[in-house]
């Protein structure tokens, strides 16, 4: 007899029902396996029921806003082998069920700005046949993605809005892998997320590119050491500053549904084409107030030496004092999230694994990791080509910096496989790192070009 369902990999079921399935599942269940039907219009899987030691299947299909809805499920099944007969008889018939169809989709990609206002990365993203793998994840995420502001694809296609707009979709992403539930009925902050009854508000911000020159893909020119090492040293603390500044005025705290609970800053660095790469160090100097230099003694061991840092210097000549977790209401933060890898080419990456991608399409990553020998003063490199083998997930690169001051401590337990950073009183940092942890990486994208492919002059 001819099989029906055709088996799909976890990496392209965990895009399309990641905020389908409700995060409390893995508590009592663990998927097994992952299936379509001939037409896709129908998705299927098969868990294992802790409680019961039995296995229980599901079919999926879309609602009217493209979300991904049970289409029929079965339970209390003893073998493995019954479910599959189950999925494989269900989908033969190809047949939807009328779900509760109370809203369109949420299309991020019909144009809505006139031409010369398009981010030129959201054209890449719309256009490139090397994106589309990006493209394919980023339209699953919107599906479920409440524009509470009225503006979010205005924004999301603008030159002024996209790297934002890319930031709150992965920190969606994020929040959502780490089994966290979404309250979006206020309007300020971006995210109040909950988990086990614990409760955290998130605001998001970028530092942003300075007056948004549209030429800033073909002009870009890396910086040698010496400048990345100056901009560390004041500039870049400065932005971050201004960034995480901005936010803190706001006043968050105050607001009812914010008030009793942890509230973070989620602030990633855009201001400049691949500044991401080289800028994290900034960040750490600037929320602890200290410097780090380091020393091998005759015995390899490493040591490293807090240096405190007083102040930065504007080109005004006007001072910022360093240390944020340390200055006026900064008391109310509890935290601050950063990642150095939320950018498009992490969609890219996580849509090849998928198979959501150009047939025509390889990427290639490359970077370094945190070396978890303890003496280790530089990191290792990695390198691997992206497949629907590889295992990257939202989480990965993230870092969770915590306020030695906070009123209301961030629980670091509610989050699992991300470094965690703590001020220790003599200036030194204490870190937790997961297996992987990437400081930096980038994503060669290649296409192939048809060997008949001629160009037209």
């Amino acid at each position: 007899m001819m099989k029906i369902a055709i088996p799909i990999n976890k990496n392209l079921f965990n895009i399309l029902v990641l905020f389908t399935r409700e995060p409390f599942v893995r508590y009592f269940s663990k998927e097994l396996e992952f299936y379509r039907n001939e037409s896709g219009r129908l998705i299927g899987f098969i868990s294992l029921d802790y409680t019961d030691n039995d296995y229980y299947a599901a079919i999926l299909s879309r609602d009217k806003a493209k979300q991904y809805r049970a289409e029929k499920v079965i339970a209390s099944l003893t073998t493995i082998d019954e479910a599959r007969k189950w999925i494989d008889d269900e989908m033969a018939s190809d047949a939807i069920t009328m779900h509760d169809d109370k809203s369109d989709f949420f299309d991020l990609f019909e144009i809505i700005i006139e031409e010369g206002k398009l981010s030129p990365y959201f054209k890449i993203l719309n256009e490139h046949e090397g994106y589309l793998a990006a493209k394919n994840v980023i339209k699953e995420i919107s599906y479920h993605y409440k524009d509470i502001d009225g503006n979010f694809i205005d924004q999301f296609q603008s030159i002024n809005g996209f790297d934002a707009r890319l930031w709150e979709l992965y920190l969606f992403c994020f929040c959502r892998e780490q089994f966290f539930s979404f309250k979006r009925d206020s309007y300020a902050p971006d995210f109040m997320i909950e988990k086990l009854g614990h409760e955290i508000a998130i605001e998001a911000v970028i530092v942003g590119r300075k007056d948004q020159d549209t030429d800033f893909l073909t002009e870009y020119e890396p910086k040698n050491q010496e400048e990345i090492e100056k901009e560390l040293k004041n500039d870049m603390p400065l932005k971050f500053g201004s960034a995480l500044y901005s936010k803190l005025k706001k006043e968050y705290w105050k607001k009812d549904h914010v008030k009793g609970k942890p509230l973070v800053i989620a602030v990633a660095d855009f201001h400049e084409t691949k500044s991401m790469l080289w800028s994290y160090p900034a960040l750490i100097s600037y929320l602890y107030g200290y410097e780090y230099e380091h020393y091998h003694t005759e015995e390899g061991q490493l040591v490293i030496i807090p240096v405190p840092v007083k102040e930065y210097t504007k080109s005004t000549g006007a001072t910022v004092p360093a240390g944020f977790f340390f200055q006026p209401d900064a008391e109310n933060i509890s935290a601050v999230i950063n990642s150095p890898t939320a950018t498009l080419s992490k969609f890219n990456r996580l849509g090849m694994q998928a198979g959501l991608n150009s047939q025509k399409s390889r990427l290639f990553r490359f970077g370094y990791r945190h070396d978890h020998d303890e003496n280790a003063a530089v990191p290792l490199e990695f390198a691997y080509e992206v497949t629907q083998d590889s295992i990257e997930n939202w989480s990965e690169g993230i870092s969770i910096f915590h306020n030695p001051n906070a009123l209301i401590p961030l629980d670091p337990n509610l989050f699992k496989n991300v470094t965690q950073h703590f001020l220790k009183e003599d200036g030194s940092v204490l870190s937790y790192f997961p297996e992987f942890h990437p400081y930096k990486s980038m994503t060669i994208n290649q296409l192939t070009v048809d060997k008949n492919f001629q160009k037209v002059k």
